[in-house]
């Protein structure tokens, strides 16, 4: 079905969302963002939704005006975070949709397109040889290959702004970081997102934290580990998610200089 440009109804870094059909939603990627990156996103959403994750499908990829756009079905409803804020849902609300829809990414079987954590981190820390400095890209290299990652799947940037409240049940948008890595890398990434960068970001920021620790013990009760041991698996993974923080276009020159000095630390108390 063809659409038009409708009214604008979301916006991220990278990117816009319009309304294009009835049912049907176009993610407008900026002017200079490069024609790669976008279209790995459209496959990786492709990948992700046909292996059964709760991702939307993509009808079509096309380009107008020199700007890549993708065609996704679109979720109608409030993200998790605009409920939560509202006080619509409760941090135990918020935290236990947060467990159960992480779980229900990592028990899809990751499709073959998606890149390893570790190749992933390689071609981010090549593209942003400006950004990151060598000693961090090659001690957080080690450190992925010590770890030796499983193969599962991730989102990679899974936080209450990433989930949409439809009719349906919750379903995740933003796929363009999902990765094959273990579960504790979304984990860490919750917690990054909650515990770190959104607290100074709101009125109280004890509210985000409480999502978080929430999350944490409904995915340990879901995946029937102890809270002990599913914190233990998650502190390796989180100097890798602030590199990844760091590398984006959202981290201002402060975030970056702060989250290099974590890294640093993260990385001497990995070799002690």
């Amino acid at each position: 079905m063809r659409g038009s440009l409708g009214e604008k109804i979301g916006e991220g870094a990278y990117s816009d969302v319009h309304a294009w059909a009835p049912g049907q939603v176009v993610k407008l990627f900026k002017a200079g963002f490069p024609r790669r990156h976008s279209w790995w996103e459209a496959r990786m959403i492709r990948a992700v939704f046909a292996a059964g994750a709760p991702a939307p499908e993509v009808f079509d990829e096309i380009t107008l005006e020199g700007r890549f756009r993708v065609v996704l079905r679109r979720f109608d409803g409030p993200t998790l975070l605009q409920l939560s804020r509202s006080g619509a849902m409760t941090p135990e609300q918020t935290g236990a949709i947060l467990a159960t829809l992480a779980l229900s990414v990592h028990k899809t079987a990751p499709p073959p397109d998606v890149l390893s954590l570790r190749d992933r981190m390689a071609g981010s820390s090549r593209l942003s040889s400006g950004i990151l400095p060598k000693h961090i890209a090659t001690g957080i290299l080690t450190l992925i290959e010590r770890l030796t990652p499983g193969d599962g799947l991730c989102h990679g940037d899974l936080h209450p702004d990433n989930v949409i409240m439809t009719a349906g049940g919750p379903r995740i948008i933003d796929w363009t970081g999902a990765i094959r890595a273990p579960a504790a890398l979304d984990l860490a990434c919750c917690h990054v997102v909650l515990c770190e960068l959104a607290p100074k970001f709101v009125d109280d920021p004890e509210r985000p934290r409480a999502y978080n620790a929430v999350m944490q013990s409904e995915y340990a009760r879901l995946a029937g580990m102890s809270p002990e041991a599913l914190t233990a698996a998650i502190e390796p993974y989180l100097p890798i998610v602030r590199v990844r923080v760091l590398l984006g276009p959202a981290a201002s020159s402060a975030l970056r200089e702060r989250l290099i000095q974590l890294v640093e630390a993260d990385l001497r108390s990995a070799d002690q």
